[in-house]
């Protein structure tokens, strides 16, 4: 009697182990050790990393050429997105910037990948090997859009080394064209360093660029329609469907507002375009100063990509370079953080935004003190060596696949859908590899990674984030 006791007591033991290690949805962890931010008297929290997958930097996309790196901008296809049982799916947009950069820029056709993933989160204590961690996340690359100019003409990677003239009447006619970078006067064909990325519900997206820089809007079988001329350099670009406004923030501060030294480049600078209506051009509507956080050095981290959560409330991924393929292979700064602008001042049509002026909002990396800046607030943060090693990842030496990615650059949102915590939201985010690859030869192999984190919105409108997605 005694040894059916305990062997009945040795099998439930045994279920609750495999109960606590398994990605059920509900799960919480009873040692969890969640963080919180505090922003607008809300508070925020990180339940900590839940998925990671990677596709390697060797893989060959429809066009032939090495996937390389994917991660530039990254959103949810509309309408992809289902979740049974706790196990979610759907497809990621995902976009390369300009292409394999090894001894200077290439002639790189601009494009946008289709990438299917499973994702069954991992709530459990226990460490995960590297290859284990990777059935969290399942990723299968589905098909790539290639990006075309005017006339069917082919977009190039290549630095610019002149500009075509602006189509008569593109000041009040929207799909006209403004200057437009090229490669050079004997090929006219347009530039693209691609950096964000928004889907539009008709199918078309904009993408924001390092070039123009500019923001482009894109058909779905990669042709160009329209072109927005801020005269700024976009890193992020995200957008809140709800009122139709598109949000470009520049990667760190402009040369005028301190941008020509890292200690002084802490103050950039996000605006708001109205695109609700395609017949008339995008228009300018707000502009605020975001205040970037910086290293123990006092050297600024700049943002890589922003996304919209709430009104007045976004998230900014902040980092260094370093991680593999970066500089150094210990990382002091990889963070998806909040910032608010709830309380800013809006600098749009004051002196602050008139170019034949160039009045800096922070001479020398000093604000003007007329000026009040959004809310900065740390939030999720990447290198949490034990998240890292929930799911076989490290940061520091040594420098094998196991290393956490230097160069993360995109942020998309998705419904948990748990009905016990209905403010709860998948946060995934997606690195920029590189490849020893064809057709250009990078010199390392990086893969690339994809991390999935779940945290609390609860300032998120109800259904927004389904809407955004198109569920």
């Amino acid at each position: 009697m005694f040894s059916r006791r305990l062997s009945v007591w040795l099998l439930l033991v045994l279920a609750l182990k495999n109960i606590q290690a398994s990605p059920v949805q509900n799960s919480v962890r009873a040692d969890a050790n969640f963080t919180t931010a505090v922003v607008d008297g809300v508070t925020y929290t990180n339940k900590g990393l839940v998925g990671f997958g990677l596709i390697p930097s060797n893989f060959k996309d429809s066009t032939g050429d090495t996937l390389g790196g994917f991660g530039s901008a990254m959103t949810l296809k509309r309408g992809t997105f289902k979740e049974k049982r706790g196990t979610s799916s759907g497809t990621l947009l995902a976009r390369p910037d300009r292409g394999f950069n090894v001894n200077g820029t290439i002639d790189y056709q601009a494009r946008q990948h289709e990438i299917d993933f499973v994702l069954t989160p991992y709530y459990g204590t226990n460490n995960l090997t590297f290859q284990d961690a990777q059935q969290t996340l399942q990723l299968t690359y589905r098909d790539t859009v290639l990006q075309f100019d005017r006339l069917d003409k082919k977009t190039s990677g290549l630095d610019p080394t002149s500009v075509r003239d602006a189509q008569p009447g593109f000041q009040s006619i929207p799909f006209l064209d403004p200057v437009m970078p090229i490669v050079a006067k004997v090929d006219n064909r347009l530039v693209l360093d691609v950096e964000g990325l928004v889907a539009n519900r008709d199918g078309t997206f904009w993408i924001s660029d390092e070039y123009g820089p500019y923001i482009y809007r894109f058909s779905a079988q990669g042709h160009l329609i329209q072109t927005i001329q801020p005269q700024r350099r976009f890193e992020g670009l995200t957008f809140d469907e709800s009122t139709q406004t598109l949000y470009a923030m520049l990667q760190s501060a402009t040369i005028q507002d301190g941008g020509a030294s890292k200690s002084t480049s802490r103050f950039t600078r996000l605006f708001a375009y109205d695109v609700g209506n395609p017949a008339l051009k995008p228009r300018l509507v707000g502009e605020w100063v975001v205040p970037l956080p910086q290293s123990s050095k006092g050297n600024t981290e700049a943002c890589s990509e922003i996304h919209f959560v709430s009104p007045g409330l976004f998230l900014a991924l902040s980092r260094d370079g370093d991680g593999h393929g970066g500089g150094d292979d210990k990382s002091s700064y990889k963070q998806a953080d909040l910032f608010s602008i709830a309380h800013a001042t809006d600098i749009h049509n004051t002196k602050f935004d008139d170019p034949a002026n160039s009045n800096s909002i922070a001479v020398a990396g000093v604000l003007d003190s007329s000026i009040t800046p959004a809310e900065y607030v740390s939030f999720v943060n990447y290198i949490d060596p034990v998240q890292l090693a929930r799911f076989g990842l490290h940061n520091g030496k040594p420098a094998d696949p196991t290393l956490i990615d230097g160069k993360w650059e995109s942020l998309a949102l998705a419904p948990v859908n748990d009905p016990a915590f209905p403010h709860d939201y998948f946060l995934f985010t997606a690195t920029q590899g590189v490849a020893l690859g064809v057709p250009f030869n990078a010199g390392i192999d990086v893969d690339n990674q994809v991390l999935v984190f779940r945290v609390a919105l609860p300032s998120v409108i109800n259904g927004s984030v389904e809407h955004s997605i198109g569920i």
